[in-house]
């Protein structure tokens, strides 16, 4: 066969694939491969298996006129495959019905659920504890229903709907994350007005004062389940996007253009987090209940944020992208000659189970090790930074969010462009994928380094500048002995002294005033700073000290890693979707996402969370019950990210590094011609 293909959004099909006819001159030499039925109908060429090649005899003139082979290749018409909804296929819509159209619809579908889940969800969390009375562990099982969900229908819908109606899977899976997002923001509208108790003099040096513990749970926290079914919407409904989504784009272009698409398609993934953490962080700066006059300001402990703006907008943007993406067809017009041209380069066995495939095996692993740094880090980044840098929750987010943009979606975007650039076969793309992972390696070895903690009186240093040896809190010195100051009450102040107080009670500031200009609180005739600031100007100021930290040395480092992380993501894809036959392609991503999310997606936050809460100094106290953390120490916290870095950079190296082993044969990815001995030579 001669293929003359002048661009892949041509669809005339039966003009540009043509076969020798009977007094062709090559009728000696090429013989025509038998060809099999594929789940939808469409019939591909044997030759595209390497396995089957060599155990499948080739057509000979015996047995020519006895078998399908002496008909040809036959294609699907690709008339009356129109983008529509049933009877309604207006013309001016067959102008998306292109690769590129459903690239545009479900970039936008990855986005938004990358914003949702990955964005919103983890930069509201605290905001939601805090409002709903929720515990951290209850909050950690909001987060894991997502990851639950998806891991309990990912086989259902990789299989039944690899041999379905894609678009309509993707169409109606796009439409229930947009409910999920609704449901996930339906607590904000069901519940009372949310009520700040302050104690008196709010929390300045005074006598009597008092914060009374709850003796029962609060039913607000039932709202959990609420907030878990949301999470379990958004598991469901995004399952089809990155398995069936996939395949589909796969399969309706070509090989070497397959890279780029899916790049594309994974890039809007990764921008739509930083996008939710940036949108997300500035909700959080307008109180929960708009229009409403408080005292509070964000950097008070006891402030709660818009949370549910953005699961609003965000649902009602998914309802809408659904539609277009449920009228799709199930091939686009000229798909059939990709289908055609498409061959698996590595382990191919007979009866083509992806279990029984090392090279998909050791994909599956890697991605896992990967999964659980992408995971743990994008969840626990922003606290990160907010700790290392002394910066509030809002602006270590947006800092956070400033950060993945570029390394993320950039290096998603280069991996896939890098692959269909160079045309790199399967085992150059296994090494590229070790270069990449063993570089970010050695940029993990940057987090040697760490910021020191800014000076705290009574966490880590005395209130008389003394160093504590020990981790031991002592809050209170005779500045403050006489202020009846509470615990519970954690709102840092800092002094004149440049050193952070636990609050104003605990710093001994006696008065406050309001500058009307700036809207900012300031706290004078404080005892505790007088006794280090002998001027006289003793005063506090609500919110953390400024550090000085440098941080362009550490950012740069972070950016390398995330890059080279995201760099080798398209890649390991393409590996994937390469090493395993076309008909088990959306089965294969659906195994693979199991094993990701088993083993990398949803023990990455736990592991993460626990190794972070080995460096707290300062719990929060719940009426005598443990809280979350307040303080952490910057050097413990940087010692437990290098070593969480190291191990899962190491891990995936060794799987990569044998990986390319179990590679059985390549195969290019253009033309080939079949010889009379039955070699696949390429022309």
């Amino acid at each position: 066969m001669s293929y003359n293909s002048t661009g892949e959004n041509e669809f005339n099909s039966p003009q540009n694939l043509t076969v020798p006819s009977a007094s062709s001159p090559v009728e000696n030499s090429v013989k025509e491969p038998c060809t099999t039925p594929l789940s939808n109908d469409t019939l591909y060429s044997n030759t595209n298996s390497p396995s089957d090649s060599c155990v499948k005899p080739l057509c000979d003139a015996a047995s020519e006129k006895k078998s399908q082979c002496n008909e040809g290749v036959k294609y699907v018409s690709s008339e009356g495959v129109k983008c529509g909804w049933g009877a309604f296929t207006p013309a001016c819509l067959q102008f998306f019905n292109t690769p590129k159209g459903v690239l545009l619809f479900l970039c936008v579908a990855s986005f938004l659920q990358g914003m949702i889940v990955n964005g919103f969800i983890n930069t509201v969390i605290t905001s939601i504890e805090r409002r709903f009375d929720l515990h951290s562990y209850q909050s950690g099982l909001i987060a894991s229903s997502y990851d639950i969900a998806a891991c309990g229908c990912l086989t259902f819908v990789s299989y039944f709907g690899g041999n379905g109606h894609k678009p309509r899977w993707l169409g109606w899976g796009v439409l229930i994350m947009g409910v999920g997002s609704l449901v996930f923001a339906l607590p904000h509208f069901t519940t009372s007005q949310y009520e700040v108790h302050l104690p008196k003099e709010n929390g300045m040096c005074s006598s009597n004062q008092s914060m009374p513990c709850a003796e029962s749970v609060s039913i607000l926290s039932n709202y959990r389940f609420v907030f878990m079914l949301g999470q379990f919407l958004h598991g469901i409904g995004a399952t089809p996007l990155y398995t069936l989504g996939v395949t589909y784009l796969d399969e309706n272009v070509k090989s070497n253009y397959s890279p780029v698409y899916i790049a594309i398609f994974y890039t809007a993934a990764i921008l739509g987090p930083a996008a939710g953490y940036l949108v997300g962080g500035m909700f959080l700066n307008i109180y929960t209940h708009i229009g409403k006059q408080m005292d509070l300001t964000p950097d008070n402990t006891l402030w709660v944020g818009a949370w549910w703006i953005g699961f609003l907008g965000a649902g009602a943007a998914a309802l809408l992208t659904a539609i277009p993406i449920l009228g799709y067809p199930r091939r686009l017009p000229g798909s059939q000659r990709y289908i055609i041209m498409r061959v698996s380069e590595a382990h191919q066995l007979k009866d083509g189970i992806p279990l029984r495939n090392p090279t998909f095996i050791f994909l599956c692993l890697a991605g896992a090790t990967e999964a659980t740094l992408i995971a743990g880090m994008s969840t626990f980044g922003p606290k990160f930074l907010e700790s290392q840098y002394s910066l509030s929750a809002s602006e270590a987010a947006t800092l956070f969010g400033y950060l993945v943009v570029p390394a993320g979606g950039g290096g998603t975007f280069l991996g896939g462009f890098i692959v269909n650039k160079f045309k790199l076969r399967c085992s150059r793309i296994i090494k590229l994928c070790l270069l990449c992972t063993v570089t970010s390696l050695l940029a993990v070895f940057i987090f040697f380094i760490h910021c020191p903690n800014m000076p705290m009186a009574g966490v880590t240093q005395m209130y008389d500048r003394r160093i504590l040896l020990e981790s031991s809190l002592n809050l209170t010195a005779a500045c403050n002995t006489e202020c009846d100051c509470l615990r519970e009450i954690y709102s840092p102040v800092c002094g004149s002294d440049d050193i952070m107080y636990y609050s104003a009670c605990y710093a001994g500031c006696k008065k406050k005033k309001s500058i009307l200009d700036s809207g900012k609180t300031v706290y004078y005739e404080c005892s505790c700073v007088l006794e280090n600031d002998p001027s006289g100007f003793a005063q506090a100021i609500p919110g953390k000290c400024t550090s000085s930290c440098e941080r362009t040395v550490l950012l740069l480092f972070m950016f390398f890693v995330i890059f080279f992380t995201f760099l080798c993501s398209i890649p390991a894809l393409t590996a994937t979707l390469r090493c395993v036959s076309d008909r088990q392609r959306s089965f294969a991503l659906g195994i693979q996402w199991i094993v990701v999310r088993t083993l990398g997606a949803i023990p990455g936050p736990i592991a993460f969370g626990s190794m972070i809460d080995l460096s707290c100094l300062v719990w929060q106290d719940q009426c005598g019950e443990q809280g979350s953390c307040y303080v952490y120490q910057n050097s413990a916290m940087s010692r437990y990210t290098l070593v969480a870095g190291i191990v899962y950079k190491v891990m995936p190296s060794y799987y990569f590094t044998f990986t390319s082993p179990s590679l059985s044969m390549e195969l290019p990815l253009d033309v080939f011609t079949i010889s009379q001995a039955g070699n696949l030579n390429h022309t």
